[in-house]
């Protein structure tokens, strides 16, 4: 297989010095109690917005410090390919921000914060598909008046390559597509995708795929499934088999906690989510390799709320903790991506893995064990993305996934077994005063 060229454009390391005034005025911002955020545009691109901390004037930024990921820009070849072509004929392209002080927001159309000043850094990204690139690490002097008297920004601008496997399954995952590797305008079938149901009642119509061990796999989906047999409203025992060009299978997804409509409603709720046990094949049998969660939220998000987890694996033993890698919501109405990126950091400010206070190697329930002291910290920056549709729409997920993340068919599988869970947990978390669509319908029939 080979691998797409992606380039990672990465903004780091952000903080601002400004002079405190000998006579504060009401028009003076005061480090100690004034909130700044800035906005990271970069063109074409949809802007992104990340807080920056206050540091003493009489203090220097160390560059020894852990980087702390502001802003990520994923650029694939063709949009690498327009931006370099344009700084033939024009000025290199810029990546601009613009640096606030206030809260973050806006009441009545207005923003809440006030513009203190913007910094451009000019891009030079030829052959950064191949070779790293730094634009800019170190202060920037914000505003036009005397330089002791303007506020200082720092920042580090960086590019680097981000090879990726690119998968894309050539219709819906409940319709058992095949899944195809894309690079360029080539498409080369390599997986086959084969859903299913395990009709808890009747054991005789499980997939004989996901029995590679019988008693073995109904081991592992009775460990970490729900025994729940809940009369009323509820969506279980889908299944999604990955096969190889050979016919092997090579990864699946299996539902095992039914989704469940919480009482006296019509959706599945955060405290009662269903889930997936993304499964490899090892030793004859299946083995646990991740778990997703996902539910319906509620307010003015109404969208897919979702957490998945590793399943390390102890001594032959599966561990009780879980590695949280990624958890986020997807628009139910526009769809989004399902990404898992360790390298990158919140913009509403809560931890998330990747943020050096708080690893996504770290077991959820442990506390920060450090990158170094945890077996499987091999997940590092950009580990996969997905696509993922809104309600009623047609999907046909594009999987993509970070070389260094791919040793063998079994790892990209697992990847594609994944994005196919998160797609049909779009269907699964629907309000069940909706009808989905007939290859669902008829597992829902069965068990309703």
């Amino acid at each position: 297989m080979d691998p797409c060229p992606f380039v990672r454009l990465t903004v780091a390391n952000l903080a601002l010095k400004i002079p405190v005034a000998s006579k504060p005025a009401p028009s003076v911002v005061h480090p100690s109690s004034t909130p700044c955020f800035c906005k990271i545009k970069l063109k074409n691109f949809p802007p992104q917005s990340a807080l920056v901390p206050f540091i003493p004037s009489d203090h220097t930024f160390p560059d020894s410090q852990v980087p702390q990921v502001a802003a990520i820009f994923h650029l694939t070849k063709s949009e690498l390919d327009r931006l370099v072509a344009k700084s033939f004929f024009a000025a290199k392209p810029c990546l601009k921000i613009s640096i606030y002080t206030g809260r973050r927001g806006t009441t009545c159309g207005v923003n809440l914060g006030k513009l203190l000043g913007r910094v451009s850094v000019p891009l030079d990204l030829a052959g950064t598909e191949t070779k790293a690139a730094v634009f800019h690490n170190g202060w920037i002097t914000v505003g036009r008046e005397a330089k002791s008297s303007c506020a200082q920004f720092h920042l580090n601008v960086k590019a680097e390559p981000d090879p990726r496997f690119v998968f894309q399954f050539d219709g819906e995952p409940e319709c058992s597509p095949q899944v195809f590797q894309i690079q360029g305008h080539i498409r080369q079938p390599v997986f086959s995708c084969k859903f299913c149901f395990r009709n808890i009642g009747d054991r005789n119509q499980r997939s004989r795929s996901l029995q590679l061990d019988p008693g073995s796999s109904r081991s592992w989906l009775t460990s970490f499934g729900s025994e729940r047999e809940r009369p009323g409203k509820e969506r279980k025992g889908w299944s999604v088999t990955i096969h190889d060009l050979s016919g092997s299978p090579v990864a699946a997804a299996s539902m095992v906690t039914p989704f469940v409509a919480s009482p006296g409603s019509d959706r599945v709720s955060r405290s009662n989510p269903g889930s997936w046990l993304i499964l490899r094949p090892g030793d004859g049998t299946w083995k646990p390799w991740g778990r997703l969660e996902a539910w319906r939220e509620r307010g003015s998000s109404d969208g897919l709320g979702y957490r998945f987890e590793l399943i390390p694996e102890t001594n032959g033993a599966v561990g009780a903790a879980g590695i949280v890698l990624a958890e986020s919501t997807l628009s139910s109405k526009k769809g989004g991506k399902f990404i898992i990126d360790l390298g990158s950091s919140s913009s509403n400010g809560r931890a998330t893995p990747g943020n050096p206070t708080s690893p996504g190697c770290s077991p959820r329930s442990s506390g920060d064990f450090g990158y170094g002291l945890w077996p499987y910290c091999m997940y590092r920056g950009f580990v996969m993305s997905g696509s993922v549709e809104g309600e009623g729409r047609c999907s046909k997920p594009t999987v993509e996934v970070s070389v260094p993340h791919v040793n063998c068919t079994e790892d990209a599988a697992a990847f594609v077994a994944l994005a196919a869970a998160i797609d049909l947990s779009m269907d699964a978390c629907r309000l069940f005063s909706q009808r989905l669509r007939k290859e669902l319908n008829h597992v829902q029939d069965l068990v309703g």
